[in-house]
């Protein structure tokens, strides 16, 4: 079994490791999952605002079309970044086994890539964003799953 250990440094911030290390910030299971997540959510509110585009790449469609594998990536200051792990541990996703950085998404359908930047979006703004982004039929919006835009790459 893969075992995920919690800790958190002098730094304030909460690493995990898959080996049980006898540290003075050790946390209990639940207590690491929600730090943890917690400050994935922190992280990815820094680097991402309403508005801005989040694109997706399809590394993976499982055989029986029902599952896929999807990377996230954003611009900042002129440069790709890679925000596929931070993403997944905000909003309690699973990576993709083997070589893909990406997250496993399950159903077809629809737009997977879309779903899952609006569910990254309501999981960093729950009760919407400050100010509205946009707007929807005629109103102005501040939905937090309408607050980032979706671009396939």
């Amino acid at each position: 079994m893969n075992f995920k250990h919690y800790y958190r440094e002098e730094d304030g911030r909460v690493y995990v490791s898959a080996y049980a290390m006898h540290h003075a910030g050790m946390l209990t299971q639940a207590e690491g999952k929600a730090a943890h997540r917690a400050q994935a959510c922190a992280d990815l509110r820094k680097l991402l605002k309403p508005g801005q585009t989040v694109y997706t790449t399809l590394r993976h469609v499982s055989k029986s079309g029902m599952s896929r594998n999807i990377s996230l990536v954003i611009v900042k200051g002129g440069e790709l970044r890679d925000i596929t792990f931070l993403a997944a541990v905000a909003m309690n996703d699973t990576l993709a086994s083997g070589n893909y950085n990406a997250i496993k998404v399950g159903g077809c359908g629809m737009d997977m890539g879309f779903s899952l930047v609006y569910n990254l979006g309501a999981t960093l703004w729950p009760k919407g964003a400050r100010k509205p982004h946009g707007r929807r039929n005629g109103e102005p919006d501040s939905a937090g799953g309408y607050a980032l835009k979706h671009q396939w790459a």
